[in-house]
């Protein structure tokens, strides 16, 4: 396989080189392909779990008797209140 750096590319790779970090063009892209796996592989398990949690809320919120909103807000003001006066 053949690949076509832009010139940013091949200064960042020189850069790195130039530290001693690294001994070679395919150890340095090979770093980087290793942590873009890595991303890759983070990002997939954020939204299962991301899902996982909205799964529950809707669950939770199915067995839960509805409120207004202004007796929402109210409630999260209530709890701001308590928080700041325990803090005092």
């Amino acid at each position: 396989m053949s690949i076509s750096l832009t010139p940013h590319q091949e200064r960042l790779i020189q850069k790195k080189l130039q530290t001693g970090k690294y001994n070679s063009v395919e150890e340095v892209l090979e770093i980087a392909l290793r942590l873009l796996d890595e991303y890759d592989r983070a990002e997939v398990e954020w939204v299962e779990d991301v899902r996982g949690k909205i799964d529950a809320a809707i669950a939770i919120s199915e067995q839960t008797p509805p409120i207004d909103g202004e007796t929402f807000v109210n409630q999260i003001l209530d709890r701001f209140k308590q928080q700041r006066q325990a803090g005092k």
